[in-house]
């Protein structure tokens, strides 16, 4: 019987739960981090240690209990080394191929401000064109030839071909540079 505290004794023990997770292991990255996850769960569950039990069984338990319970989990994990079936899965990101948000960015901010703002309030926050009208102090009009030349010069800047498809899964940015998303009341 140990006249440590719990949470001491626990220390002592460090390398032989080091020697034995590296004989389970085989391997000394894997082996520290093993003990490393044995520790935390012992230190949270410090209070479900029976004082005056052994510490040093209690800990390999732990550890034990954690390596198979990680070897039957790699055993339902498929290897992909040449990642054919991971890339598979794969998801388009938000924004790839020609138009990269940088670049997008870039061309916004060299619209003029009336154009920027139109398309902002008409494409990206979905306000109708009489709404945004009404927020600007100008006729309906006005922001539908705004959000329409700023539609145009940003095509221009982004070197986009009329029949060329938009690269992007963005619904904001979408509604920006094209004709669909944005209000046509």
């Amino acid at each position: 019987m140990s006249t440590l505290e719990p949470k001491d004794e626990l220390l002592t023990h460090l390398p032989a739960l080091r020697a034995f997770a590296l004989s389970l292991t085989r391997n000394r990255a894997t082996a520290d981090d093993m003990m490393q996850d044995t520790v935390l769960k012992a230190w949270t569950n410090m209070d479900k240690y029976k004082a005056g039990t052994n510490m040093r069984a209690w800990l390999f338990t732990i550890l034990r209990n954690n390596f198979y319970s990680s070897r039957r989990k790699l055993n339902r994990e498929v290897a992909d080394v040449d990642n054919i079936f991971s890339d598979t899965l794969s998801v388009k990101p938000d924004h790839d191929g020609r138009l990269q948000m940088t670049d997008f960015k870039q061309a916004f901010d060299k619209l003029p401000d009336e154009q920027r703002e139109a398309l902002i309030l008409v494409g990206a926050s979905g306000f109708s064109y009489e709404e945004a009208g009404e927020m600007c102090g100008v006729a309906t009009g006005t922001i539908k030839s705004r959000v329409n030349r700023g539609r145009i010069k940003l095509t221009e800047l982004l070197r986009l071909d009329d029949d060329e498809a938009l690269e992007l899964t963005d619904r904001a940015t979408m509604a920006v540079v094209g004709n669909f998303g944005g209000p046509s009341k």
